[in-house]
């Protein structure tokens, strides 16, 4: 029987998850999602054009493979309408491609207003939700309150309607009103366009998928240190954005689990509130987000930035049980003179590098600096024209993470792409 290989990412999101899966996909069948929503945008570049992705797998340009919307997906009918109606104007037929959970509970036009009040009655103390609806969709979820996908086929206006009853009610009690009359015509539209696709029991597609010798790559959202768990807590995502999430989020078995693809970025960034150890305040933390374009592609938020954070990345492979690395944005540091490396973290005089529970605190990160490589890799074609300082940058990453590199991207564009490694 085959196994399934998973891709993820290692720090706190968009460290290239869809460039990546795009550029994988040819080697799987199926290529199936397992968690988040639609606040987690992958983007792909390809032939002169530029594609974000909310909802749907990042497989769908490859026109034999079969995408799954797995039931850990929270799913808005509304932003899932607006993405198929874009990609099938540029052209990428979907019916036939994609096929969506029935279990993956549905994000309401009410969860968004609950979303910003929740938001909003935090005050200082606010996490950064992109106010998607994502955190209240998912309270639904686990206090069994929650719409399925699956519902929209049995007595769903019933059902709706108490749901959006109990959530006005609440709302009340924040002194929000519940109008939602000129979005709700959009969610409904959205629950037509939904019905389009075939609506399946994902957990017996999927096993009998691998049952029946076909390969599968599980496609993760945000980033491991976002994890519900794991991440930075409280300032997470709702999710499980981890490996075992593939499990929960798909219905397939941990002894189901083949290679692990971790995806870091050659240097490190966060959106939204949450501690950030090696954050750059200086002219190298603006010099990476604007080399990086590194604004949020579905939320246009700038990106906070800062050097690579070794603690942080042996914690989530750790976590992971990652197999393989790949890192992504190499050239964003191009023209660095000096790059540096957080290998460990001070904290009250003791350092250590054990990412512990609290990393708000009096915390200062321990830092190796190394050569920049000064060349434009972008224009790179093959591992052996690879500058001998960013060889050196990788040597020194695969030593003190413990797992080798296999991929190195070099541009936004699949081609730029380097593999590592080749026998």
């Amino acid at each position: 029987m085959k196994k399934v290989d998973v891709l993820l990412g290692l720090q706190w999101g968009d460290e290239g998850k869809g460039k990546v899966v795009d550029v994988l996909t040819p080697h799987y069948d199926v290529v199936a999602r397992f968690q988040g929503g639609p606040n987690a945008g992958h983007t792909l570049e390809f032939e002169g054009q530029k594609y974000v992705l909310r909802s749907i797998p990042s497989g769908v340009f490859q026109g034999n493979k079969i995408n799954v919307i797995g039931n850990g997906v929270v799913l808005d009918p509304a932003v899932f309408k607006e993405e198929v109606d874009a990609l099938e104007k540029s052209g990428h037929s979907l019916t036939e491609r994609l096929k969506i959970s029935k279990k993956a509970h549905l994000i309401l036009p009410t969860h968004r207003l609950l979303d910003n009040a929740h938001e909003s009655a935090k005050g200082d103390s606010k996490i950064g939700t992109t106010g998607k609806g994502i955190g209240p969709t998912y309270t639904d979820k686990i206090s069994r309150n929650g719409l399925r996908v699956g519902d929209i086929l049995y007595n769903f206006e019933e059902k709706y309607k108490a749901a959006v009853e109990r959530h006005r009610i609440l709302l009340k009690a924040y002194g929000v009103p519940c109008e939602i009359s000129e979005i709700e015509k959009e969610w409904f539209e959205g629950i037509e366009c939904l019905k389009r696709f075939e609506l399946i029991d994902s957990e017996h597609i999927i096993n009998k998928a691998l049952a029946n010798g076909k390969s599968i790559l599980a496609e993760g959202a945000q980033g491991t240190m976002l994890d519900i768990d794991f991440g930075s807590y409280p300032f997470v995502t709702s999710s499980s954005t981890v490996c075992a999430g593939t499990c929960t989020g798909l219905g397939i078995a941990p002894s189901r689990i083949n290679d692990v693809f971790g995806i870091f970025k050659a240097y490190c960034t966060r959106v939204g509130s949450g501690p950030f150890p090696t954050e750059l305040f200086d002219e190298a933390g603006d010099k990476l987000r604007n080399n990086g374009f590194e604004f949020g592609s579905v939320t246009g938020r700038p990106r906070r930035c800062g050097w690579i954070d070794l603690v942080a990345l042996k914690y989530a492979i750790m976590i992971n049980g990652v197999t393989q690395l790949i890192m992504m944005k190499s050239d964003v540091l191009d023209d660095f003179d000096t790059i540096k490396a957080c290998v460990a973290y001070k904290i009250n005089g003791v350092e250590t590098e054990e990412f512990p529970f609290n990393i708000s605190d009096g915390l200062e990160p321990v830092y190796v600096e190394m050569p920049g490589w000064k060349t434009d890799l972008t224009k790179i074609q093959d591992e052996n024209e690879l500058p001998e300082e960013l060889n050196a940058y990788l040597d020194f990453l695969e030593k003190e993470l413990q797992v080798p590199i296999k991929i190195v991207s070099v541009g936004p564009d699949r081609k730029q792409t380097i593999y590592r490694y080749q026998e």
